[in-house]
């Protein structure tokens, strides 16, 4: 051991003199990091994001990020062990090792991250899984907002959840929905107040199946897709990932109520109607059943009773998924509730 190492075990006398500040899921996040590779990451992750601020005199939420030069444990061809999720005592984590991991303190508004060069080249398993593990934690703490598993589209200040399974072209209908005039908020995470109703997300990516590609009929967009940097799943499962800043695709830019919740099935209308409207009762059931984290957080009693007032829909399969984003584009025509 060095003299180095025996005077700050801890590595807390590092200097992270290198930052950045973001609005991510409507708080100010102030990101410090001693290695430019970080900043890198950070700016891959929420650089050129639209933002509106939840609270702006809540303080900063901030995450000190440190490089490790060890040898990872797993072949450098490969993609890294999945981290295995920890919590308790106010702090939640995503560990894989003692120089892989992201550490939480709830109250605090702070976190550590500590990652090795060789998973930073692993860009999509480092942002996803550990950065934006901890901004995710911190943000979902601090807000006081619940955390549901749905992609959202919005228009203005109105928005509508997509809630699906796997598989049932969420993010192809996000991207068509585009098309028809909406504005892309998020993918498959989101924060919604469960008084106000209003939802934030981060409009950074859409990932999307090689066959999605067999509804996209507009040549830039064809070629935008197919430029995109590839990622694999921890199931197996191959996507493009179609990063949608930069200016060319509409994006939500603040803080929209939710007015509409959409249930995508994969099951095909037939010669029904795309759209079927669902009573609240069976809104709250589906809810219920597709969102178990949400629902364990302090707010669901007060979010299910606020629900009353927001449309539910089924949205089936139709021959084109364009008509799918047609139907989800026409909801935002309707008149709002009293």
């Amino acid at each position: 051991m060095t003299r180095r190492q025996i005077a700050d075990p801890f590595d807390e006398d590092i200097p992270l003199s290198l930052t950045r500040r973001c609005v991510v899921l409507g708080q100010v996040v102030e990101f410090r990091t001693h290695d430019a590779a970080w900043l890198a990451l950070v700016d891959a992750a929420y650089g050129g994001l639209p933002g509106a601020v939840m609270q702006p005199e809540a303080p900063a939420l901030r995450l000190d990020l440190f490089v490790s030069d060890a040898a990872p444990t797993w072949p450098l061809d490969a993609a890294p062990p999945a981290p295995q999720m920890l919590g308790g005592a106010g702090v939640r984590g995503a560990l894989l090792d003692a120089n892989h991991a992201a550490l939480a303190v709830l109250d605090t508004g702070r976190a550590v991250v500590r990652l090795s060069r060789a998973l930073l080249v692993h860009s999509y398993h480092a942002r996803y899984e550990f950065l934006e593990f901890a901004v995710y934690v911190l943000a979902q703490h601090a807000s006081r907002m619940l955390p549901l598993h749905a992609g959202c589209v919005a228009l203005g200040d109105a928005a509508a959840l997509i809630v699906g399974d796997s598989g049932a072209g969420k993010s192809t209908l996000s991207l068509l929905a585009l098309a028809e005039g909406l504005q892309f908020l998020t993918e498959d995470s989101c924060f919604v107040d469960p008084v106000s109703l209003r939802v934030a997300g981060v409009p950074n990516f859409l990932h999307l199946r090689f066959d999605a590609l067999d509804w996209l009929h507009d040549a830039g967009w064809r070629e935008r897709v197919q430029a995109s940097a590839v990622i694999h799943r921890r199931s197996g499962v191959a996507k493009w990932e179609l990063d949608m800043r930069g200016g060319w695709a509409p994006l939500a830019t603040g803080l929209p109520v939710l007015r509409h919740l959409v249930f995508a099935s994969s099951r095909p209308a037939g010669e029904q109607p795309l759209l079927r409207s669902l009573g609240t009762d069976e809104v709250l059931a589906r809810l219920r059943d597709t969102q178990p984290y949400g629902a364990r957080h302090a707010g669901w009693a007060a979010f299910e009773h606020t629900l009353a007032g927001v449309q539910g829909w089924e949205l089936r399969r139709g021959a084109h998924a364009r008509q799918g984003a047609q139907a989800l584009a026409a909801l935002f025509k309707l008149p709002a509730p009293r």
